[in-house]
């Protein structure tokens, strides 16, 4: 079985191209904390490659950014090509089946703004002071596309 689940934030925009065959193909940087601190007793972090293909591909160029925080459900996959220099190059990276937008452009830019104001920059709401929060000023999901309207002879109970 080859299964690979990551949340992190993207170091990079996504880069996206085409193929020949015109298949959108995106590629973005992820990183990932470790669970454990090193001898340093610091965190580590792992720089991961993932490649993203079709829609989804055209989706994270549009909605995703440098900063952005992402699970990607995928496939382990490696690869190897010569360079202009005629030497192997292997390359491992995560293929993306499913990528999950964790937070809003609203939300990281707001994080970032309120990041010289003591805000803790992994949750918008938390601040350093424990007895003080901040409420979000608008709707998070106004850039998602238009309101889904159900009528109640949609529903199938």
């Amino acid at each position: 079985m080859n299964k690979v689940i990551l949340i992190g934030r993207l170091t990079r925009d996504p880069e996206l191209r085409y193929t020949s065959s015109n298949i959108p193909v995106a590629t973005f940087s992820l990183a990932v904390d470790r669970t454990f601190t090193g001898q340093n007793g610091e965190r580590e972090t792992d720089f991961i490659n993932i490649v993203v293909w079709r829609k989804q591909a055209e989706n994270c160029k549009n909605y995703i950014n440098q900063g952005s925080q992402v699970a990607v459900e995928g496939r382990i996959q490696t690869r190897n090509y010569e360079d202009q220099n005629g030497q192997k190059r292997y390359v491992t990276e995560v293929v993306a089946d499913n990528v999950q937008f964790l937070d809003t452009k609203a939300s990281r830019e707001q994080r970032m703004n309120n990041n010289s104001n003591n805000v803790n920059p992994y949750n918008l709401g938390e601040t350093t002071s424990p007895n003080t929060t901040n409420d979000i000023p608008e709707d998070p999901f106004k850039d998602f596309g238009e309101e889904i309207k159900i009528e109640e002879n949609d529903l199938p109970f």
